[in-house]
């Protein structure tokens, strides 16, 4: 992969303890790797109470930098792998990205 290629941006927000599960999809539809980060919900399947107190589910957030060509195949992996067709199971996007640096490690030395 070139430095120049195009890439897009995948946001995964799952619940806690599924991050993994759509890491190692993504990895198994072709993406190269992830970022997994801890959130809180705020969304209408958050507003739980126990006790009359506010509970805010924790959420795991997935960032995968994937080349144009393969996103859509990395999104529908993760989709299907951590059920996101089902309410309340978390959200996934794809994000144009303009411009990505520090990426380019990634890439094969050419011989020359």
């Amino acid at each position: 992969m070139k430095c120049e290629e195009d890439v897009e941006l995948i946001v995964t927000v799952v619940r806690k303890g599924w991050g993994e599960v759509a890491l190692k999809a993504s990895m198994d539809a072709g993406a190269q790797g992830g970022t997994v980060m801890y959130g809180r919900g705020t969304g209408i399947h958050e507003q739980k109470t126990l006790l009359g107190i506010r509970i805010e589910p924790e959420k795991e957030i997935l960032l995968t930098v994937a080349e144009r060509r393969i996103s859509e195949k990395v999104l529908d992996a993760i989709s299907q792998a951590v059920e996101l067709e089902k309410p309340g199971t978390g959200i996934a996007m794809i994000v144009p990205l303009r411009k990505v640096i520090g990426r380019c490690h990634m890439t094969p030395l050419e011989e020359g």
